[in-house]
């Protein structure tokens, strides 16, 4: 459970770092911003936006960091926790997105 609380670790931060530097080419990963009319799109800074995001998903990181520690002393709870914790923060991130974009 350590190792694969530590690749999600690595795997949360290098698509963190991925969109923090994209300098706006991420936003074409995101769901359904790749389908707004350039006219849409000229709403919103989307080197802001990326860099945003990715801030958000490196922090997203954490929870796995801690669940390898964790589960270097109870197997299995460390990563639990990491995933509950995960979620939470990802639901966080959809409301915030949700907010950005009325």
């Amino acid at each position: 459970m350590i190792w694969f609380d530590l690749m999600m670790a690595v795997l949360m931060f290098l698509f963190g770092f991925y969109f923090y530097c994209s300098h706006g080419k991420g936003a074409n990963l995101l769901t359904g911003y790749n389908m707004r009319s350039k006219e849409e799109r000229k709403k919103y800074n989307e080197m802001e936006m990326c860099k945003s995001y990715g801030k958000r998903m490196m922090i997203m990181a954490i929870p796995f960091l801690l669940g390898a520690i964790i589960d270097s002393f109870v197997s299995g709870l460390g990563c639990v926790l990491a995933w509950g914790i995960w979620i939470f923060l990802l639901f966080l991130l959809l409301l915030e997105r949700t907010k950005k974009e009325k």
